[in-house]
């Protein structure tokens, strides 16, 4: 990583940087870890998901996060869990999927067993962090262990199992006695695949318009009720849309569009600092 400007003057000596969604724009992180004078000595990054799929570079994105891969924190999103399922299954790839350099690689076997490791969840003194965010019906302490549940599952040696039963939006509503696959592809679709739920909490994954447009009874998930993070702030990626980065006080929203030509963007934690590059331009 000797690519990067070490050079430190900054009040914070161990800075730690959220960054959303990279979605395979490599050159755009290089850009990003340049101006936030990355230094993988000291500093860390909490990486929100979606590491790769639909931009231009996912091996390269890859392999540089595997190079500084003790400076990490990683959750899982959807795209990174879709290209483990079509590494098991290649039928489940689609025409859009960006991810075959990684999947003909020689470091294939390297890359997708790191990948595999990476949970749902993080959590640190003051913040959390997980890709869509938390069921509002769900407690902290919920919300740890059902995360645990699903990577228990795909890190297994019967994961091919879980990858098959994966895709899907049923069922919509919580009940913690589901079983088998179902609970598991309901915990997989809040932590990395959620925008909206009705007032009772159902799940509404085929929804993608705007809040603005939203239908009555219909809302962002993070405006329902029962939200109780323990004072803690919570990090996602996976929504574009919202621009404002700041919904709630304590919700910090990462993806700034890097991949549709909009931003790269890393927010300070020590400092609530944010800084930016400009996005993928096709």
């Amino acid at each position: 990583m000797s690519q990067y400007n070490v050079t430190k003057n900054r009040d914070v000596s161990l800075p730690t940087y959220a960054i959303g969604d990279i979605q395979g724009c490599r050159e755009q992180l290089e850009h990003l870890l340049e101006t936030i004078n990355f230094d993988p000595s000291e500093d860390r990054l909490w990486l929100a998901g979606d590491l790769i799929n639909r931009g231009p570079d996912s091996l390269g994105t890859l392999r540089l996060l595997h190079g500084i891969r003790e400076r990490l924190n990683i959750v899982l999103g959807n795209h990174d869990l879709h290209m483990l399922a079509a590494a098991q299954f290649p039928e489940f790839a689609s025409s859009k999927d960006t991810f075959t350099d990684i999947l003909a690689s020689d470091d294939r076997e390297v890359l997708l067993q790191w990948l595999t490791q990476q949970p749902l969840l993080q959590e640190t003194d003051g913040y959390i962090m997980t890709y869509a965010g938390i069921l509002p019906q769900w407690s902290l302490e919920q919300a740890r262990g059902l995360a645990n549940e699903a990577e228990t599952a795909y890190q297994a040696e019967s994961a091919a199992d879980y990858y098959r039963a994966m895709y899907g939006n049923l069922p919509e509503r919580w009940d913690p006695s589901l079983m088998g696959v179902d609970r598991l592809r309901f915990i997989t679709n809040v932590f990395t695949r959620m925008r909206f739920c009705e007032t009772d909490g159902a799940l509404k994954m085929h929804y993608k318009a705007t809040i603005a447009e939203a239908p009555a009874g219909l809302l962002p998930w993070y405006e329902n009720d029962g939200i109780d993070w323990q004072g803690k702030t919570l990090l996602i990626g996976h929504w574009a849309a919202l621009q404002s980065r700041h919904p709630r006080e304590d919700l910090i929203c990462l993806d700034t569009g890097c991949v549709w030509g909009n931003k790269l963007s890393a927010y300070c934690l020590e400092t609530q600092g944010w800084y930016q590059v400009d996005g993928f331009q096709q």
